[in-house]
């Protein structure tokens, strides 16, 4: 399923940060350098390493239409390169010169923020270099940030522990406790969903010092308001969890540790797919490819890797678990404790397994089996197995009512036939793509950037799971039926 395909060894110090635009991969160090390397082969252009701050790189990232790149540092200053001759544009001094820690572009170039380490918030217009506007968070100092695919509000994760929501005025929207220790990064995915009553919301992850990862869900409407609840809780590092980011689809979610692990989660379920272990020491950063299935991971040990993930099970995995969860009467006793983990009741895995709880047994455990069967003491472990089988019971029977998101066309919000990937990552009904490039729309319909390729590839493992669910779903098949 992963592939390391290369291995960047450049820096002289602990590699703080990386980014990926359309064409190039940053990385920026303690080293007070940032390096730029081309994506087709990774080679490092003529004009790299970028100098030009006096103390640690913290972060860079490059503004979407991948002209510009931006690094903060300590020094104070956030510094605008050009990214075709490594020229700079522009250099934006902190008010009050406090240690930067984070900085990121709006979704169409017109501002950029910057966090610092005494809690302050500045946005600034891109198109005059002018301080757009300021604010502050209650307490501790800024260390993530991130921007809403539609750019109507964005994130800012502090050291205390908390997530402070903003609209494009800076007024606070909403303000969560989110980590025990301190948020140490956060991450949109660029998809945007749509639930039964046609409510748009996002996901969003975040991670924290208290060594774990939570995926959210987000809705902002004039209507509605805006609305944040925790979908759910990563379990597995064994140390603070550095970094986090989404794959092009929102399908996977990589985590980067203290503990020296990277680790890819399906954030359907917020199963842990595979643990990479190449690092020598703190994993710091991760980023993922645009429109590839390519993401990169930095440490302290000085490397950027360069990962390579199974292009279909990218796209296909959330379809592929979901339809696991339809036919939780045909789980092998892995699968179980796999759940089991999942859920945080690692402990129980051996007892099951004693007893050979599969999928059909799991869903027949009572209270009384539980004690007398399983030998489970504790009246608490009981009740907590049990609300998660009837979450279980709920989500079969909803899921054997409802079409998963992922087997809608985001066009036609159909049921997909012909399923094809295009050049932004995601799977669309053949024929509405077809249509939506004819007419001359070059730009993707999820993410609204230029297609940088127009070809469209089946998605023959999609359709499959498509044809998978529709056999396992009778009440679908009669409604259709005519």
């Amino acid at each position: 399923m992963v592939k390391l395909i290369c291995t960047l060894a450049d820096h002289k110090d602990d590699v703080n940060y990386c980014a990926f635009s359309s064409s190039y991969l940053a990385t920026c160090s303690l080293d007070k350098t940032i390096r730029l390397y081309l994506l087709n082969n990774f080679t490092e252009v003529p004009y790299s390493p970028l100098k030009g701050h006096t103390y640690a790189v913290h972060c860079c990232c490059f503004s979407p239409s991948g002209h510009i790149l931006a690094s903060c540092s300590t020094d104070g200053n956030t510094i605008l390169w050009n990214t075709q001759d490594g020229v700079k544009v522009a250099v934006l001094e902190h008010p009050c010169r406090s240690p930067l820690r984070i900085c990121r572009f709006s979704p169409d170039s017109t501002y950029l923020v910057s966090g610092a380490a005494d809690g302050s918030v500045n946005v600034w217009n891109v198109q005059t270099l002018k301080l757009y506007r300021s604010g502050n968070v209650k307490d501790g100092s800024l260390v993530a940030c991130a921007f809403a695919p539609n750019g109507h509000f964005f994130v800012t994760g502090s050291s205390c522990g908390d997530l402070t929501f903003w609209d494009d005025k800076m007024k606070c929207l909403h303000n969560e406790k989110a980590h025990d220790l301190g948020v140490t990064c956060c991450d949109f995915s660029s998809r945007q969903h749509t639930d039964k009553q046609n409510d748009d919301y996002f996901r969003m992850a975040s991670s924290g010092q208290d060594g774990i990862s939570k995926i959210w869900l987000i809705s902002s409407s004039d209507s509605a308001g805006f609305a944040l609840r925790c979908r759910c809780t990563l379990n597995g590092h064994t140390a603070p969890v550095l970094a986090c980011a989404f794959s092009s689809n929102g399908q996977v979610l990589v985590t980067g540790s203290v503990d020296k692990t990277v680790m890819i989660f399906e954030t359907n379920t917020g199963s842990n797919l595979h643990i990479l272990t190449q690092h020598t020491r703190y994993v710091t950063t991760c980023a993922f490819a645009p429109d590839m299935p390519l993401f990169a991971t930095g440490s302290m040990d000085k490397c950027v890797h360069i990962w390579q993930l199974e292009l279909e099970q990218i796209f296909t995995g959330s379809c592929l678990i979901q339809e696991s969860k339809i036919s939780v009467n045909n789980w092998t006793e892995e699968e179980v404790s796999n759940w089991l983990q999942t859920h945080n009741l690692q402990d129980l895995v051996e007892i099951f397994k004693r007893n050979n709880i599969d999928g059909k047994e799991l869903l027949n455990l009572t209270k009384e089996s539980l004690t007398d069967d399983l030998k489970i003491e504790s009246l608490g472990l009981r009740s907590k197995i049990l609300r998660n089988i009837e979450e279980l019971r709920s989500e079969m029977k909803s899921a054997s009512l409802d079409i998963p998101d992922e087997f809608l066309c985001p066009i036609t919000k159909e049921l997909m036939k012909e399923p094809v990937i295009a050049a932004d990552g995601y799977s669309y009904e053949k024929a509405a793509m077809e249509n939506w490039i004819i007419k001359k729309r070059r730009s993707s319909p999820m993410t609204n950037l230029p297609l940088q390729r127009l070809v469209l590839t089946p998605n023959r493992t999609l359709k499959m799971a498509i044809n998978r669910w529709l056999e396992s779903q009778p009440k679908y098949n009669e409604k259709q039926a005519p």
